[in-house]
């Protein structure tokens, strides 16, 4: 990834690091007047959408997973779509079908009805429910923004944004997601349950029927110019080198691995890894008002980026080997410099 020249002034880069923050940090704070607690999943998931990546959320039901899209599609006023996958559900579900319709002249003709993926927010919820075939009707879209559909080509609007949801506990009647889609995803964010305070406050905005109104602070192509502050985000060969290491520390045939990946990890993380942690890293510095990339920048969401793409061998899952304990090590371990 070859750093993108620029022309322009060191005190301009800054100025506009310091209106990313500005914008990004009101965005934070109005979602978060909805969303009681989970201070990390509004971060990582705002990221994520700057990046213009996708986001795998796993949680039990009932922790505010749909209403953080809501509350996204509020403050940044964006066209909202919600999927229940289910074991029956179909690509055309999704995606949309052709139907047979006639016009003035009575003259038969297919005209193509578009699915709930047409649209810049998209829940999937509960993906891991549906068949690996209803499944993969995601990936396209998830990687190139676009829809193919009865030879006809559709581009999506920007920003395009997925959010899917996966029950850890129950898994009868799941279709867990393959290793090539779960690398479409850019995080994989744990939502942990609410603590004492945090239950009572839900339960005040909603059974006791406190609404919150929140303010729309964004739109489409305010996200987009946005997005375009990145690639001049600046980020030097050793921090871009660092980034790289951490993906090979996670394969345990490298150089770069400790001595657990090697004994329990079958395949490390893949290429999309070292581009998310650079992405990643750019909208962090951007939100503290930086132009331009720290180590720690890198290290910040190591573990929502690399924590679904390690896979463990057989030893690694008899063991129950945590991969973000192993993540974690790396990152503590790993020289900056080299």
């Amino acid at each position: 990834m070859n750093q993108p020249e620029t022309t322009e002034e060191p005190i301009v880069l800054q100025a506009e690091a310091d209106h990313f923050k500005k914008i990004f940090n009101e965005a934070r704070s109005e979602i978060a007047r909805m969303i009681v607690g989970q201070e990390r999943v509004v971060e990582s998931t705002l990221y994520a959408l700057f990046c213009g990546g996708n986001v795998l959320l796993e949680g039990v039901p009932g922790l505010g997973k749909t209403e953080l899209v809501k509350a996204l599609s509020r403050v940044l006023d964006l066209n909202f779509q919600r999927i229940q996958f289910t074991p029956d559900l179909m690509p055309a579900d999704i995606i949309g079908t052709n139907i047979m319709s006639t016009d003035e002249t009575g003259t038969y003709r297919f005209e193509f009805r578009k699915g709930p993926i047409f649209t810049q927010l998209l829940l999937a919820d509960e993906i891991n429910r549906a068949s690996p075939k209803t499944q993969s009707a995601l990936l396209e879209t998830m990687q190139e923004g676009t829809v193919t559909a009865a030879g006809t080509h559709f581009r999506l609007d920007q920003p395009f944004f997925v959010m899917a949801t996966q029950n850890p506990i129950e898994q009868e009647g799941t279709y867990p997601l393959p290793e090539a889609q779960l690398d479409r995803f850019m995080f994989k964010i744990n939502v942990p349950f609410p603590s004492r305070s945090e239950l009572n406050t839900i339960v005040q905005q909603t059974i006791l029927k406190q609404p919150v109104e929140l303010k729309k602070l964004l739109n489409s192509q305010q996200i987009i110019e946005l997005r375009g502050i990145l690639d001049k985000v600046v980020v030097v060969e050793p921090i871009r080198d660092y980034a790289i290491r951490l993906v090979l520390s996670t394969h345990p045939g490298t150089d770069f691995a400790v001595d657990d990946i090697r004994r329990f990890v079958h395949w490390g993380a893949s290429p999309r890894a070292a581009q998310s942690l650079i992405k990643a890293a750019r909208v962090r510095a951007l939100s503290e008002g930086r132009a331009h990339v720290a180590y720690e920048d890198v290290r910040y969401f190591a573990h929502e980026v690399l924590q679904h793409r390690v896979l463990l061998n057989y030893d690694g899952q008899a063991e129950n080997v945590s991969v973000k304990d192993l993540v974690e090590r790396i990152c503590q371990e790993l020289p900056e410099k080299e």
